[in-house]
């Protein structure tokens, strides 16, 4: 069997077009699907039935995680790669504005915790594959020494607290055979804030044919834990 990856925040946009690739790549892909009605990821099923498995999945609630990793355990007991990619955004928590916080809170629970509960769940099937990949879609957003927003602060802490977590994770993992890929995609055209967005440098699937390329590929120095960006830039975090 050719090697396997679990990609989340699977239905449209950034995720759809990482799937794509990998499925082109010739990887069993397990697909994190969160809304069920989206028919992208059903229509790209038709096209690759032997290599894509559909899996609902909500990243920020503990049971959906738990259930969709036993989905993937049923059919092997090994995956190479984990893709974090789901997250959410918006203008919660300006600070004139602070009634949004709830909607902050959900950001925190996706583009954070998300992946947390996505790497707890895995461990096991990620410990005996091949590679021990663990990918992560971040953002400049979550940099503090670089940033430049003034409002919506909830989505940048989210992010900045994604990036520790990441930190803490390479700290604990990369000793135990883990190697790191953490991503920011560039400003694209996304779904993120529910509909796509008509303003962006990169369609999502140039952003995806960077991703792809940075998180199957070895790199020179697995060791040293580095923001890249789509067109292969270095970015502080």
């Amino acid at each position: 069997m050719g090697k396997a990856a679990v990609i989340t925040g699977a239905d449209r946009g950034l995720g759809l077009a990482i799937v794509k690739e990998f499925l082109e790549k010739g990887y069993l892909v397990y697909a994190g699907q969160y809304m069920a009605e989206w028919g992208e990821l059903g229509d790209l099923k038709k096209e690759y039935e032997d290599k894509l498995r559909i899996i609902p999945l909500d990243v920020g609630d503990d049971s959906s995680v738990k259930n969709a990793c036993k989905l993937v355990q049923a059919e092997t007991d090994s995956i190479d790669m984990l893709v974090n990619n789901a997250g959410i955004a918006g203008s919660a928590g300006d600070i004139y504005e602070l009634e949004e916080l709830e909607r902050g809170l959900a950001m925190y629970n996706t583009n954070c915790l998300g992946a947390l509960r996505m790497v707890h769940a895995f461990l096991p099937l990620l410990e005996k594959g091949e590679e021990k990949r663990l990918c992560f879609v971040s953002s400049e957003a979550g940099s503090i020494s670089v940033c430049h927003r003034g409002e919506g602060f909830v989505y940048p802490m989210s992010k900045t607290a994604l990036n520790m977590a990441v930190r803490m994770l390479f700290e604990e993992l990369y000793p135990k055979g883990y190697t790191f890929r953490l991503f920011h995609p560039g400003w694209v055209k996304s779904y993120m804030s529910g509909t796509k967005s008509t303003v962006g440098k990169f369609e999502p699937e140039e952003s995806a044919a960077s991703a792809c390329k940075f998180f199957a590929e070895e790199l020179m120095q697995e060791d040293v834990l580095r923001m890249y960006d789509n067109e292969f830039a270095v970015w502080p975090f």
